[in-house]
């Protein structure tokens, strides 16, 4: 049983509920300093086995540790969600190690590979970099919202062209939260998801070279760092989808940034608006989200294109990113570059490779 299993929860449920049940008789066992120490032992068992409980459950909301390697300080992502191994019409998620020599951080990433990549050698595909929320890690995009059966079904209807999808990690410590910022004196995520993540990409998997082969989409802070990250790289991407995100990282960069460069409300404001495309959605009550995609739909200006959705329900949960992500990946799919031939083999030592290009 992993620590995001529902078994796990179950188990620390029943401990705790022997604990409770155990309590009533043994509190008047023993006399004087024996009966103390069995009654500091009953309530120390209810008390562990109520925590263990709550935060199980809490795990399994956020997956922020999904393995107990994880849970232990190993590296986090050693085994494969359930139900994403392939199969006829179904993509494939394997894992790599990105070691990224920019930014000096070495994670694991799952990717998502469509239906026909093993088959289809001379093609290339577009990509999209999912960015978690936090707490949280990729493996809440296949446990929570069931990501490689959304893809698996929009590629399958025709609303999205067959795309690898990249699931990295955005934090070294499941306890820090980066925002897919360069922290001053801290982890340079940015550095890690838009240099590191797409070099080995590149190297590894049969993908467009090209920025108009690139998008990203997040869910909450997810969301904050796909819009953020388009707007400050809009060499590396052409379009973002950012669901429940928000305008500021909401945590302290370093030097003032998260006050100018990294709100993108500043940003628009006071720097080059670059020639992207950006989805905005999140549900009407979800305060913070709906204030501030409003904020940036009306800040933005040409070049820059928004596109928004709001849902009339829901809130900043699980349930509003599962009505949201289908339609985010298809409005991507339609923004970015589609399969393209791969680049001839070269025919000598002297041949020239030619840029992937092409929408």
């Amino acid at each position: 049983m992993s620590p995001d299993s529902l078994g796990s929860e179950l188990f620390a449920l029943a401990a705790a509920v022997v604990a409770a049940v155990l309590a009533g008789p043994l509190w008047h066992r023993g006399r004087g300093g024996r009966r103390i120490a069995v009654r500091a032992a009953a309530v120390t068992a209810c008390l562990v086995t109520a925590a263990a409980t709550a935060l199980i459950w809490v795990n399994r909301q956020v997956d922020t540790y999904p393995t107990w390697a994880s849970l232990l300080g190993s590296e986090p992502a050693t085994a494969l969600p359930v139900g994403t191994g392939g199969g006829a019409g179904r993509g494939t998620v394997t894992t790599v190690t990105v070691t990224g020599p920019a930014s000096g951080l070495t994670l694991p990433m799952y990717v998502y590979l469509p239906p026909g990549y093993d088959r289809q050698s001379a093609t290339r595909y577009p990509v999209v970099e999912a960015l978690h929320g936090y707490p949280g890690s990729p493996v809440q995009w296949f446990n929570g919202l069931h990501a490689a059966t959304v893809l698996d079904a929009e590629i399958d209807a025709g609303r999205m062209a067959p795309t690898v999808v990249l699931f990295p990690y955005q934090t070294p410590d499941p306890t820090l939260d980066t925002e897919c910022t360069n922290l001053a004196g801290g982890p340079q995520t940015e550095t890690f998801l838009t240099t590191d993540v797409p070099a080995v990409a590149r190297a590894r998997f049969r993908v467009r070279t090209d920025a108009a082969g690139w998008g990203l989409i997040g869910y909450s802070a997810g969301g904050y760092c796909a819009a953020d990250l388009l707007l400050r790289h809009p060499g590396e991407y052409a379009a973002g989808a950012g669901l429940s995100g928000y305008a500021t990282p909401g945590i302290r960069v370093g030097h003032g940034a998260e006050n100018t460069e990294y709100d993108d409300l500043w940003r628009l404001a006071h720097l080059p608006v670059p020639a992207v495309s950006l989805y905005l959605g999140c549900a009407r009550t979800d305060r913070i989200p709906m204030r501030d995609t409003v904020a940036l739909a009306a800040a933005a200006r040409p070049p820059l294109s928004v596109t928004t959705a709001y849902l009339g329900g829901g809130g900043h949960n699980m349930r509003t990113w599962q009505a949201l992500a289908a339609p985010a990946f298809d409005w991507l799919s339609t923004s970015l570059g589609r399969p393209i031939p791969a680049d001839p083999e070269p025919a000598g030592p002297a041949a020239v490779r030619s840029p992937a290009g092409g929408r």
